[in-house]
């Protein structure tokens, strides 16, 4: 189900070529949570019992793939543990504490997010 349509801060639509949407990850204390930021605003897209990494990444992305309706690629993620995404399917834009939050995460990951060309 698509809850959203986001667009260009310009409001034009999203290049569907461009690189996919970048995410906040966050996981800690048995929570994962994942969510998106569009011109400094963030939400909270899902949130999921945290399990093995790698699988809930997935879980996690596919989530919000569905949610946003484009794809999921890269990603700022909130843990006190190295993570590996690449295995998820994700490029790891940035690592920071757990105490930042998906939000917080989410907010990065928009500063951070490769541009279309």
């Amino acid at each position: 189900m698509k809850l959203f349509q986001i667009e260009e801060p310009d409001g034009t639509p999203l290049e569907t070529d461009g690189p996919g949407a970048a995410v906040g990850i966050a996981l800690a204390e048995g929570v994962a949570s994942i969510a998106v930021a569009v011109g400094g605003n963030a939400e909270l897209l899902a949130r999921l019992p945290l399990g093995e990494p790698t699988e809930t990444l997935r879980q996690l992305r596919g989530q919000a793939e569905k949610m946003l309706a484009r794809p999921v690629t890269h990603a700022v993620i909130a843990s006190d543990a190295a993570i590996d995404p690449a295995p998820a399917g994700l490029v790891l834009l940035r690592l920071v504490p757990a105490d930042v939050g998906a939000l917080g995460a989410a907010s990065l990951a928009e500063d951070l997010a490769p541009r279309p060309s």
